[in-house]
């Protein structure tokens, strides 16, 4: 529930698994527990943005058949827009992984990340909406915040969304971006687990905890998704930002006054 609920809400999933795992003492899960859950968000995503999805698809498919009207050219655009802002993320994740990786033990990291998280919500409510369209650089920059999001702490879709509105992007229209264009990295995140998950095949035991993890996370992701959308039409995405400046500042007062 965790993971579905904060991979798409803008408090950042890998900075609360780091800590929920921490407080529910769950650190020891496994790749292969991690790979499911992922794959449980993705299912979210293709149901909510089934549509959009399969015309992006298709439209590769129906331009080079001669369809080239203005909806065909617009998804085509998307699959290219996807495909270069999932470029840092891709470069990131292949050269600095073990790096990052090292960050994802240390609850500190990720309440102090929290606090730019929560930052970058806050403002959100007063960036104006303008009427930009999504182009290839605008992409590679939401891409950019894409790869820093990687951080545990930081927002993949905050960031993602923040940065979008600041060039003049619509809210909706990069928040449905975002989404989209999470499929890749969730793919990307899972491919590189795939080998573990071979080498250390479940049992029958665990694999019923398995799916049971990734059904939950794949219902509170599609629910997750449908309120940002809500949140973002109604410009209140500083509920948020509140709230990761609330988490952090307890993490870190029991961090270093309580901690033992």
């Amino acid at each position: 529930m965790i993971q579905g609920l904060t991979e798409f809400l803008p408090v950042s999933s890998s900075g609360h698994l780091v800590i929920g795992s921490e407080l529910l003492h769950f650190q020891e899960q496994g790749v292969v527990f991690d790979v499911c859950l992922h794959l449980g968000t993705l299912v979210s995503v293709f149901i909510v943005f089934r549509h959009e999805i399969i015309a992006m698809i298709k439209a590769p498919f129906q331009y080079f058949n001669g369809n080239k009207d203005e909806e065909v050219r617009h998804f085509l655009l998307w699959d290219v827009y996807v495909i270069v802002a999932t470029l840092p993320a891709v470069f990131v994740g292949l050269f600095f992984k073990s790096y990052i990786d090292s960050f994802f033990g240390s609850t500190l990291i990720a309440y102090c990340m929290l606090i730019v998280t929560g930052s970058i919500m806050v403002l959100a409510q007063y960036v104006p909406e303008r009427d930009k369209s999504l182009n290839w650089w605008r992409s590679i920059l939401v891409g950019c915040a894409q790869a820093v999001a990687i951080m545990p702490g930081i927002s993949r879709s905050g960031s993602t969304i923040f940065i979008g509105m600041l060039l003049g992007v619509p809210r909706e229209t990069i928040a449905r971006f975002s989404f989209i264009m999470s499929i890749p990295a969730i793919i990307g995140a899972a491919v590189l687990q795939m080998g573990d998950l071979f080498h250390n095949p479940p049992t029958a035991d665990v694999a019923v905890n398995l799916i049971a993890g990734m059904v939950m996370s794949a219902v509170a992701g599609y629910f997750a998704i449908k309120l940002l959308l809500d949140v973002i039409r109604k410009n209140r995405l500083q509920w948020f930002g509140y709230y990761c400046l609330l988490l952090s500042s307890c993490g870190l007062i029991h961090h270093f006054f309580f901690a033992t």
